[in-house]
């Protein structure tokens, strides 16, 4: 066998969506996005989120009004996740998605805190924060599915950094 691939992380998402407009307008509203491309022929957007160092991280190709949506709990992509720099930002996100209305849960995965949302065409997506390395314990190697307590989170890790900002991991390879 050949050697495998040995990716440094995920480096974008494309989505395709029935209005690339309104995908563009949710985008940049829920998570600050900035329009840094657009492809004409391909009725597409390429956005990048402003702490990241990625040429684009979110590349949106609108297929027109008519185009099938995917089922829910069929085979496909589930969801994608955005990483915050602290669980203070979570708790923004919170709030952002609720305003918009594009809030759909919450949850602790050990390791991990989250929220999700769905965008205008129902891809589903989770905005996470994740502990501090050295705190994981035996979160290592478990992923629960619990309930999550942010305003207990935000008592306990108010202020602390875990995403990288300004390092060069956030949204890509520095």
């Amino acid at each position: 066998m050949s050697e495998p691939i040995l990716a440094l992380r995920a480096n974008h998402v494309v989505l395709m969506v029935s209005d690339l407009e309104r995908s563009v307008t949710f985008w940049t509203t829920a998570f600050a996005m900035d329009v840094i491309a657009r492809e004409p022929r391909a009725n597409a957007a390429f956005l990048r989120l402003r702490l990241s160092r990625n040429h684009h991280d979110l590349g949106l190709f609108g297929l027109g009004a008519d185009a099938p949506r995917r089922s829910s709990g069929t085979v496909g992509m589930y969801h994608i996740a955005w990483q915050v720099d602290t669980v203070d930002d979570l708790e923004t996100a919170r709030l952002a998605l609720a305003q918009i209305g594009a809030y759909t849960g919450e949850s602790s995965h050990g390791a991990t805190k989250s929220i999700y949302g769905t965008d205008p065409d129902g891809n589903e997506f989770e905005v996470m924060w994740m502990l501090p390395r050295e705190e994981w314990g035996e979160y290592e190697r478990l992923a629960p599915v619990d309930h999550l307590n942010l305003g207990a989170e935000v008592a306990r890790w108010s202020g602390v950094s875990t995403g990288a900002v300004g390092s060069g991991l956030v949204g890509g390879a520095s």
